[in-house]
């Protein structure tokens, strides 16, 4: 009997060596692959929100790290610079709408320094299907309505849902979601007008202030 759990004990450990073996090629293997679709889609999301024909740089390699309460918490968020000659033009900045129905919504914001929005997409929320989902682009083509939009300052009383006076629609049976994203829009892109002077200091991505 003791000669069979021995043997048992030797199956099981060679079994978890060669599982461990296999798993960790396969992590080698595929690690390379996913790496370089992770960068394809975010590339892909930048260029909805920051048109490729106003900048010459490699936008994903321009990384850096803000942190401010304008961007929905005190958490820090990315921020990706679009350069033409040299020259910073534009910005494609995370932003989080904290008063969303269901939560926080996680926003990717292009906007250049003046105030000019130049698209918006949502990347992550859970608000209710069928009606404050529409603030996906599969969805409904409202977040399409931020492109090309200029904000004056704070007060800019245009900027806001239909509800509260100002331009942009509100879902039928949910007003909570579209306000919650209009508000961050123009919060994160007020906060990117008072960036340019102060690129230069930003930590980068990846570095021991993130």
């Amino acid at each position: 009997m003791l000669d069979s759990i021995r043997k048992n004990s030797v199956s099981l450990a060679l079994f978890a060596v060669v599982t461990t073996g296999v798993t960790a090629v396969i992590n080698a293997v595929t690690k390379p692959t996913i790496a370089h679709q992770t960068a394809l889609q975010q590339k892909l999301l930048l260029d909805q929100v920051v048109p490729t024909e106003i900048y010459d740089n490699h936008i994903q390699q321009e990384c850096y790290v803000v942190t401010d309460k304008a961007l929905g918490n005190n958490k820090p968020h990315h921020l990706y610079l679009a350069r033409m000659k040299d020259q910073p033009v534009a910005a494609a900045i995370e932003s989080t709408a904290p008063d969303g129905y269901s939560g926080e919504i996680q926003l990717l914001v292009g906007a250049d320094f003046n105030g000019k929005v130049y698209g918006t997409r949502v990347v992550e929320h859970h608000e209710t299907p069928g009606l404050g989902d529409k603030i996906e682009l599969r969805i409904s083509d409202w977040i399409n309505s931020f492109n090309g939009r200029q904000i004056s300052g704070p007060n800019d009383s245009h900027f806001a849902v239909k509800k509260d006076g100002g331009d942009f629609d509100q879902f039928t049976g949910a007003t909570i979601t579209p306000r919650a994203v209009v508000n961050a829009v123009k919060r994160t892109t007020l906060y990117v007008a008072t960036l340019k002077n102060q690129l230069a200091s930003l930590p980068e991505c990846g570095g021991s202030n993130e």
